[in-house]
């Protein structure tokens, strides 16, 4: 555009611009910022990596830190809060550790059950077992058990079984709960609960009631009936025998 100005037509004189020259700049503002390929690859194997790199990944390790804590932290109160209700009893004063009780030891209580009537308590009811046996039988059964997950588990079996209307538990200390609206009482203690588990019955009891021990027997008692053998022997004591072999002089 510039060339076809006159030269001598009397106007400026402009410098002649040159599409050469145009293109020399840009290509030599390139040439400045253009970096060789083996030279990248030197630096990536060198370890020399850009600052936006090495910011990524810093945040990519600590989103993993985090979500590892977290796992771990979770875990840990899962761990705690299901294994507390099984391990405290152990430092109680009277330990009271949860065993199940085998298919012969049910087989025996239900056998001692026979031709009773009325409500039923099963004294430290577990995970449920007996309770629900009886429930089966005809029995109103109610269980109490101080570890509220075998509670909620002999809930759940209940339902399972059909007899949730009939076989109820609750979360209690067996020391808080009062007897005496129970025909029939199941007991699964352990010797150094037994005497004084024997004296609270006493107090509490009817006449008429059948007390049902699985185990140990009670210390003072004589049982009315005895079935079973080893650790599936299984106690039965009338409340007026005990009352009245009390009495006596």
């Amino acid at each position: 555009m510039w060339d076809r100005w006159p030269r001598n037509a009397g106007g400026p004189s402009y410098p002649r611009a040159s599409r050469r020259n145009t293109a020399s700049l840009f290509q030599t503002s390139d040439l400045q910022n253009w970096t060789p390929p083996e030279t990248l690859k030197e630096e990536r194997q060198s370890g020399c990596v850009p600052p936006t790199s090495l910011e990524g990944n810093s945040l990519k390790k600590s989103n993993w830190g985090f979500l590892f804590t977290g796992i771990v932290g979770g875990t840990l109160v899962v761990v705690y809060a299901v294994a507390t209700p099984f391990i405290t009893p152990a430092f109680r004063r009277i330990c009271l550790p949860f065993v199940p009780a085998t298919a012969k030891q049910i087989e025996n209580v239900v056998k001692m059950l026979r031709c009773r009537r009325g409500p039923l308590v099963d004294v430290g009811s577990g995970d449920g077992r007996i309770v629900i046996a009886a429930a089966k039988e005809g029995f109103t059964a109610v269980g109490y058990e101080l570890n509220p997950w075998l509670v909620w588990y002999s809930r759940y079996c209940a339902r399972r079984e059909g007899v949730q209307a009939s076989a109820r538990f609750y979360i209690s200390d067996l020391w808080k709960v009062t007897f005496s609206q129970y025909s029939n009482v199941v007991v699964f203690g352990v010797p150094q609960m037994m005497l004084q588990l024997e004296k609270k019955l006493e107090l509490e009891l009817e006449d008429e009631a059948r007390v049902i021990a699985c185990r140990f027997p009670f210390p003072h008692w004589t049982p009315a009936q005895v079935t079973g053998e080893g650790i599936d022997t299984v106690w039965a004591y009338d409340a007026s025998s005990f009352r009245r072999s009390k009495k006596r002089p």
